[in-house]
């Protein structure tokens, strides 16, 4: 993986089992300041994380073969992505989703459907905080 530089743009990894949610995430968070990467569920975000650093992740939890809840604890065992700021996003309004994720030490959960300023909001908020 590459070191960062001051020249590279910000990378969101946006990982979601729905193509119409990986649309939505990245045209909300699209812009000049930000490169938007996308994967189809867990593994495919593992795969991606071995060829890419990002600055913030953004998981669906409710995922097929592997959720949200259990990609955010295979990135915060790795020592390279352990620091990676993770946003847990859902259509559900579950008390226990937010709670576990609470729990689990997420740096923030959206509920979708969501607002396009909200996750762009969330997300810059999120990388000036790390980046302090």
């Amino acid at each position: 993986m590459k070191g960062k530089s001051a020249s590279r743009r910000t990378t969101v990894l946006f990982v979601d089992d729905e193509k119409l949610w990986l649309d939505a995430v990245e045209q909300a968070v699209r812009g000049a300041e930000f490169t938007v990467i996308t994967a189809e569920g867990g593994e495919a975000a593992l795969k991606k994380l071995k060829r890419t650093m990002p600055d913030l992740i953004l998981s669906d939890v409710r995922m097929p073969f592997m959720n949200g809840f259990d990609l955010f604890e295979k990135v915060k065992k790795d020592p390279k992505l352990k620091t990676i700021p993770y946003v847990f996003m859902s259509n559900i309004d579950d008390i226990d989703a937010r709670k576990t994720a609470r729990d689990l030490g997420a740096d923030d959960y959206v509920e979708k459907p969501f607002d396009s300023e909200q996750v762009r909001n969330v997300v810059l908020n999120l990388l000036t905080r790390f980046k302090r």
